[in-house]
């Protein structure tokens, strides 16, 4: 997702400069160029070469350095660069650029960019505390900096506190979050994920092998794209999106009380929780025991919230999902028909790689003329924001 980005990495001199080889290494993951900056400090914690390897590119130390490119490397680094992220940032970098100075490779860099900032605090919980630190943080904020907050924890130091590095797959979500473009901001995005769980005792329910990680992939590529994002889930193992209203559920009728309850807000719906299509009808009210025959139980439908979602749409755009192991086509088409959706997402069961509990998914977007987008393996992520084009076109045209 950051294929072709150019990405300046200052490393400065804290413990928490190891960090810096599981950053460069995420960053290049996602297709990143990486260039780091290290200064003499942070040298004293992790060498260049350990990041010139997971680099692959030249580690920069020394603003007076001789190379053969003939480049002045702070302002090659700062005009190539998309983003500067600085991490870990010492009280020192911190202070020296609210102050203006520029007097070594990495300052100097920063002060040349005209790409975002992107500063990560990690330092000892009382120099984080300090209202000098708090004073440079508000002044860099206030002339577009962005700042990262630092974690709490145990730090090297011992104490226990606000100081630590963030993680550095936040820095990663974050990097790509700052170089999204805004072209979902104005809309109020809900998406439903997760399965349902339908109980017929206090101890056991009926539901589904849903993971929930499209309908997350879903809302942390619309929240990135600058949406208002509202997402209600049913229970799964992941963490709530940074950034968006969560709100969580259990049963089929709390996930169609919660959607009613959002939906005048909206301006886009997508539906891509795996709810349950029936429930017990007479649930017991304590543990039903195991005896020596059978167990009959008696099933009605849920509710069909998507059909009540079309009913109430007006010119909100409708998304919905269809999971088959036939006739995927035939039966993604004729869902979409009979629930008024303006798109279908339709993904096969038993694919290699795609449908539940996977991270990437193998999926068909139908809309209602009948044309048929097939999408290849891909990440679930690229999968929402190839969902999400199509809602911005759909939105264009409603504009025109």
């Amino acid at each position: 997702m950051l294929k072709g980005k150019k990405i300046v990495l200052g490393v400065t001199g804290g413990i928490a400069a190891y960090k810096a080889a599981e950053l460069t290494r995420g960053l290049v993951k996602r297709g990143a160029t990486v260039n780091v900056i290290m200064t003499p400090n942070a040298t004293r914690f992790i060498t260049p070469l350990t990041l010139q390897t997971l680099s692959c590119n030249p580690v920069y130390t020394d603003m007076f350095s001789l190379s053969g490119d003939w480049d002045i490397h702070h302002i090659s680094l700062a005009q190539a660069a998309d983003i500067v992220v600085i991490a870990p940032a010492t009280y020192n970098i911190i202070g020296k650029i609210a102050s203006g100075i520029a007097d070594d490779l990495l300052s100097t860099t920063i002060v040349a960019t005209k790409a975002p900032v992107l500063i990560c605090p990690a330092m000892n919980s009382n120099m984080y505390d300090n209202p000098m630190l708090k004073s440079n943080i508000d002044k860099l904020s206030a002339l577009g900096y962005l700042f990262l907050d630092a974690g709490r924890g145990e730090l090297a130091c011992k104490a226990d506190g606000e100081g630590r590095l963030p993680d550095p797959s936040d820095i990663v979500e974050e990097v790509e979050a700052v170089l999204t473009k805004k072209n979902l901001k104005g809309h109020r995005v809900l998406i439903t994920a997760g399965p349902t769980r339908e109980p017929f005792d206090p101890v056991r329910y009926i539901s589904n092998h849903s993971s929930g990680k499209m309908g997350y992939a879903l809302a942390i590529m619309a929240k990135r794209r600058g949406a208002d994002v509202t997402l209600i889930s049913g229970p799964v193992s992941l963490p709530v999106p940074e950034g968006v209203r969560f709100v969580g559920i259990s049963s089929a009728s709390e996930m169609r009380d919660a959607v009613m309850e959002h939906i005048e807000e909206a301006t886009v719906i997508i539906k891509a929780a795996a709810v349950a299509d029936y429930r017990p009808s007479s649930p017991s009210d304590s543990k039903i025991k195991k005896g020596a025959g059978r167990l009959d139980i008696s099933l009605e439908k849920t509710s069909d919230i998507i059909s009540e979602v079309s009913k109430k749409k007006g010119d909100r755009i409708l998304v919905g999902f269809a999971m088959e192991t036939e006739d995927l086509i035939k039966n993604a088409r004729a869902k979409m028909k009979a629930k008024g959706m303006d798109l279908i997402v339709a993904n096969e069961l038993g694919l290699p790689g795609s449908g539940f509990q996977h991270d990437t998914n193998i999926v068909k977007i139908i809309d209602p003329s009948g044309n048929v987008e097939e999408l290849p393996l891909m990440d679930k992520r690229d999968v929402a924001d190839r969902i999400l084009d199509r809602v911005l076109e759909i939105s264009g045209a409603r504009r025109v």
